[in-house]
């Protein structure tokens, strides 16, 4: 008898097991095709990269919020979704645009025209194209009364094509030092000396963006890479254990560096180099222009302290 209790039990069990094995197999119901597209503007040509697509179904929850239904970074994406009512977004840089739909068994295509332009940003020096590694780029909001603006975008990639609402933005590019040696208080991962380092190479501008068209800025920075060196007399070899500061002429700091040989790179003007060498300490003055990379000999005399 009890044998008998034991294997209906676990006929009972296999039972469903295997019924909710057919449940799970069983269809969801009638699906369509979904698919997407994206331009600038109503006539614009379809976008083909830097897309962002989230499809919503339309009933909300509770908490307001909706269900989301799929989300793809594909340009042009094909999608096959139950049958029903859905929102779908797209984002493009910082533009969107959202629309209802109603997907059955036929499916169906959609485009969605997004009112807004789109800003590509390149740099040079010499007439030359600037590595995009050697460059940080922001996208900023004028604001009234605000000389600093609203940033709302801190990681813009040279060549991009950034997705803006129609509007006027102002652009910051920032040289990056990725060859400099010897700067003092940077951080560097790693203990690596090619991490780029923030020069004071800054140029910036405003720039107006139209809908559905896409705008090409060009930023051009005027700088030189220096190389420091304390002497006994010019032309003569380097002291060890020397230390820098890299200041303007009104005094503030640009930036300390320690070695023998350390570099820098600083945009165009005129600078002061303080160097310290066995408890004393030198200065000199120097210039820089624009793609002329050079040595900067502070003499170690003691009337040019």
């Amino acid at each position: 008898m009890i044998r008998y209790v034991i294997a209906a039990a676990i006929a009972a069990v296999c039972f469903a097991v295997a019924g909710a094995r057919a449940d799970d197999a069983a269809p969801l119901g009638p699906t369509a095709t979904l698919r997407l597209a994206a331009s600038l503007g109503a006539a614009g040509a379809p976008l083909e990269a830097g897309l962002h697509w989230r499809v919503f179904a339309a009933h909300a929850e509770p908490d307001g919020s909706r269900p989301l239904a799929f989300e793809t970074s594909l340009p042009q994406p094909t999608i096959t979704l139950p049958t029903g009512e859905y929102v779908v977004h797209v984002a493009f840089g910082l533009a969107s645009a959202t629309k209802s739909v109603s997907l059955d068994a036929a499916g169906r295509s959609e485009h969605l025209a997004l009112a807004a332009g789109a800003l590509r940003i390149a740099g040079t020096l010499q007439d030359k194209p600037i590595d995009p590694a050697n460059l940080s780029l922001a996208i900023y909001v004028p604001e009234r009364n605000n000389s600093q603006a609203k940033l709302v975008y801190a990681k813009a990639h040279v060549g991009e094509v950034i997705g803006l609402p129609e509007g006027t933005y102002h652009i910051v590019s920032t040289f990056l030092d990725t060859v400099g040696v010897g700067s003092v208080g940077v951080a560097k991962p790693g203990g690596s000396t090619n991490a780029p380092v923030p020069t004071n190479s800054i140029v910036s501008g405003d720039v107006r963006v139209a809908a559905g068209k896409i705008v090409d800025v060009t930023l051009r920075h005027r700088l030189a890479t220096l190389t420091l060196k304390l002497v006994n007399a010019p032309g003569e070899g380097a002291l060890a254990n020397s230390t820098f500061t890299v200041l303007t002429p009104g005094g503030d700091i640009i930036r300390e560096l320690i070695g023998a040989f350390p570099s820098l790179v600083l945009a165009e003007g005129e600078y002061v180099v303080i160097a310290r060498h066995e408890q004393k300490t030198y200065q000199a003055t120097f210039q820089v222009q624009s793609g002329m990379d050079r040595d900067v000999e502070v003499v170690a005399k003691d009337e040019a302290k």
